[in-house]
């Protein structure tokens, strides 16, 4: 199954609009406002990367109140180290999340992928093509506790040149 990331900017005080035409797109699997750079979030899943492109072109670019787009494709080499998911976590009401896209040192991002998973909080994480390395996604039950997991565990572990907090907020949510 192939995956990618959009992250998106938009007109202002459309957000909601657009995250509900989004959840309407067949593929799309995962929507949020977020606080950051950009303004919307969408996580695209299908079977190939051919049918990726048909959503995120075909459908998602065509939006007209959608700005510009920044596409992050998963890696596919799950034989050097599988995506990371935790599912077993029961995601609160009240829970904080967010995402971080980070850049590695060069060759390094399946031993960051690999660091990742050994922090609870990080519910899921890829590395992706496109300007970023690594996308991942952190949750936990107040923002302190989020601002502490990103600050303190991902920001300190090896091989992490930079990063960027995608925070998501809650009451664009459907």
């Amino acid at each position: 199954m192939a995956k990618a990331y959009v992250l998106m900017n938009c007109d202002m005080g459309n957000e909601k609009k657009i995250i509900s035409k989004l959840n309407a797109i067949n593929g799309v699997t995962e929507t949020h406002g977020t606080f950051g750079l950009y303004d919307i979030f969408a996580k695209v899943e299908a079977d190939d990367e051919e049918e990726i492109q048909k959503i995120v072109t075909g459908s998602i670019r065509q939006m007209p109140e959608i700005h510009s787009t920044m596409t992050l494709t998963r890696s596919e080499c799950e034989d050097l180290f599988p995506s990371v998911e935790k599912k077993d976590f029961k995601s609160e009401e009240n829970s904080s999340q967010a995402y971080v896209v980070i850049h590695t040192d060069k060759e390094e991002e399946y031993e960051v992928l690999k660091n990742l998973s050994h922090i609870a909080q990080v519910r899921e994480a890829d590395v992706v093509f496109g300007f970023y390395d690594i996308l991942c996604k952190i949750e936990t039950n107040d923002y302190e506790s989020l601002e502490k997991i990103i600050t303190k565990s991902i920001r300190a572990l090896p091989h992490i040149k930079t990063s960027m907090t995608l925070n998501v907020i809650a009451e664009q949510e459907e």
